[in-house]
């Protein structure tokens, strides 16, 4: 079933999500408009029901990201910029942060444009793009990085085959995404705030009526498991991967390079 382009219309209602929202043919459209509504409060959001955490997964990532002042990194599904920005904070020669949602890159560039900075210090350059269809040469950058983002691509595995063609030999790949923590207690914990209180109390502060909230979750138990990502990013080509866990499991990052 196609989306509404009603703007006054869900994105996803209750009725699509009863059935796996990635297998929706036009979820990239859907996921688009989503990100378009809830883009003004997106970053209260993520910092509330994180409790602040979203933040430190971000800065572990972009440390894991840069390894040195000439690399050049892109930041896929950049959003509002918060992974992009605690990349060039590293002060890599390059940050690219790359988004398909206007509204989302608006706030980006906004919170860019509001931020002092250093003299010398790296500037993020933010563009619209589609992940599956990177506009960048082969072997552009040193690091490509997608938090929370990978889920939301149409087809994640054509993604990944497009980080792997843009990245240098030796490069690194770097995604970051939720996941089932391992200990039982805590994972029926997460699934009830995850499921139950979360999309009550987002819905309320952004004012939504797309179905984000309730895409959100959904989205992310359908999802690959890390150890199915780590298997498509095998047949993307990358090598030497490997798993961290953050916060008891609720996010893992998955990290692979491009051989030499």
């Amino acid at each position: 079933m196609m989306a509404d382009t009603n703007p006054e219309s869900p994105a996803w209602s209750d009725a699509d999500l009863e059935s796996n929202p990635h297998s929706a043919e036009d979820k990239a459209g859907r996921v688009r408009r989503m990100f378009d509504a809830i883009a003004g409060r997106y970053d209260l959001n993520n910092r509330l029901h994180s409790m602040g955490r979203d933040q430190a997964w971000r800065r572990r990532t972009a440390r894991l990201a840069v390894h040195g002042p000439n690399d050049r990194v892109l930041d896929v599904a950049c959003g509002t910029g918060d992974l992009t920005e605690a990349i060039a904070r590293h002060a890599p020669a390059q940050a690219v942060g790359l988004d398909f949602s206007t509204g989302m890159l608006e706030v980006a560039v906004a919170k860019a444009n509001g931020m002092s900075r250093a003299s010398g210090a790296t500037v993020p350059e933010y563009q619209q793009g589609d992940a599956m269809c990177l506009d960048f040469e082969d072997a552009s950058f040193d690091a490509c990085t997608i938090a929370f983002g990978i889920r939301n691509v149409q087809d994640p595995g054509e993604a990944i085959r497009e980080f792997y063609r843009i990245l240098s030999p030796g490069g690194r790949c770097l995604i970051l995404e939720f996941s089932e923590p391992p200990n039982p207690v805590i994972r029926v914990l997460n699934r009830i705030y995850s499921n139950r209180i979360m999309p009550v109390t987002a819905t309320l502060i952004s004012g939504d009526r797309t179905g984000a909230y309730k895409y959100l979750p959904r989205s992310m138990e359908t999802f690959l498991t890390p150890t199915e990502l780590a298997g498509v990013m095998k047949d993307a080509g990358f090598t030497d991967l490997r798993r961290e866990a953050m916060s008891c499991g609720i996010c893992t990052l998955s990290i692979g390079v491009k051989p030499t």
